[in-house]
């Protein structure tokens, strides 16, 4: 059985949230998320980090590359165009955009604000951060359009890569009025039943 190291509304609602999906046997260990001055590496998990899972012998952390490793490994071709699918460059696009573009600057704003705790004396990063994740926002507003997900086949995983973006950049006050169809979106994420189950952890 897989076992899910989490912390509620961290990263690790990505994997769970994925295996409700999926249908998937797993167990969860909660631990409490301590952010600690300086240091990334420091939660109860075997690697310090979460999300981490542990899957017969395999062991990692890494929310994108488990996402990955799951749907491989247990997805049977659910959640993810197939290698060589005309979608399958749009897919990989947006499942990494939401973490490797449009979470950067948001993580400026975790640092500040939860390792920190100093971003009152520093408006102009906050600023600064929040100016860029609206850049990359518009973005995907731009090319969700009336879809009702990132694909047109439907729901993927990489929909399940960028709640936690989204969700986070609303939690920061960068998710607004400015970008109603994205609002709309993660509102449609988020009354999936699968993350309905994965969120009451």
């Amino acid at each position: 059985m897989i076992k899910v190291y989490h912390a509620p509304r961290t990263r690790s609602m990505r994997i769970i949230w994925l295996l409700e999906e999926l249908g998937l046997e797993y167990a969860v260990e909660t631990v409490v998320f301590k952010p600690v001055a300086g240091r990334l590496f420091a939660q109860q998990t075997p690697f310090g980090k979460v999300p981490a899972i542990a899957d017969g012998e395999v062991e990692m952390f890494e929310s994108g590359a488990i996402v990955e490793y799951l749907l491989e490994r247990h997805g049977n071709g659910r959640l993810a165009p197939a290698v060589g699918a005309a979608e399958r460059a749009k897919y990989l696009q947006w499942l990494h955009f939401s973490e490797s573009t449009a979470f950067a600057p948001l993580s400026g704003l975790v640092w500040l604000t939860r390792y920190r705790d100093d971003a009152e004396q520093h408006p102009d990063l906050v600023a600064d951060a929040k100016a860029r994740a609206a850049i990359a926002f518009e973005v995907l507003e731009a090319d969700l359009g009336e879809r009702e997900f990132l694909l047109d086949s439907g729901f993927s995983a990489a929909d399940i890569m960028m709640a936690f973006t989204l969700f986070a950049a609303q939690v920061f006050g960068v998710l607004d009025g400015r970008f109603p169809r994205l609002v709309a979106y993660l509102e449609r994420l988020q009354a999936r039943p699968a993350y309905v189950r994965a969120a009451a952890l």
